[in-house]
């Protein structure tokens, strides 16, 4: 099947699907497919704070090590999950996070990285100097969220990926199963 027939059928299994209202199968699709991103469901996730969610969903459309860009939303996203256990005082799930998540990037910038370490002793993150107009954690989030965006609109994978073709600019006559 060619990749124009491809993407048509997708399209309109989406289509269908946001029609019936099977909005997880129809992110799961997108995901799967990797060849619609739904923007606006990944800000949602974003605002939410639901960064696994989030992490997921954008997993099937770049990978951490595809480009710069990439690495910048992933590291955004995972850092802004750490600060977000720091700030409610998980301090065993800000290791785990340390340790899972975040100890990758050490790699790149490894002062860096010993600088969140050093978040987990200190009582509020924010009197950190680079952390000091952090905020609330609404606030983070949307602020974050501008950056992700920036880096996503810019990263060449995701190229062409941000609109759903409507049923009625499919070409049906085109679709030979």
């Amino acid at each position: 099947m060619s990749s124009s027939v491809q993407k048509d059928c997708v399209a309109m299994i989406l289509k269908f699907l946001e029609d019936h209202n099977f909005k997880e199968t129809a992110h799961t699709l997108e995901r799967e497919s990797g060849l619609f991103f739904n923007l606006e469901y990944f800000e949602e996730l974003a605002l939410k704070g639901e960064w696994n969610e989030a992490e997921k969903y954008i997993s099937g459309f770049t990978k951490l090590e595809d480009n710069k860009l990439s690495t910048k939303i992933y590291f955004e996203m995972r850092k802004q999950k750490y600060l977000e256990t720091l700030d409610k005082h998980e301090y065993g799930k800000a290791v785990e996070i340390l340790n899972n998540d975040l100890k990758v990037f050490a790699q790149h910038n490894n002062e860096w990285y010993k600088e969140m370490v050093l978040l987990i002793t200190v009582d509020d993150f924010r009197k950190h100097a680079s952390l000091s107009n952090y905020g609330d954690t609404r606030s983070a989030r949307a602020s974050i969220l501008r950056e992700i965006k920036k880096a996503i609109e810019e990263n060449p994978v995701f190229l062409g990926k941000f609109r759903v073709l409507t049923l009625d600019s499919l070409q049906m006559s085109n679709l030979h199963i």
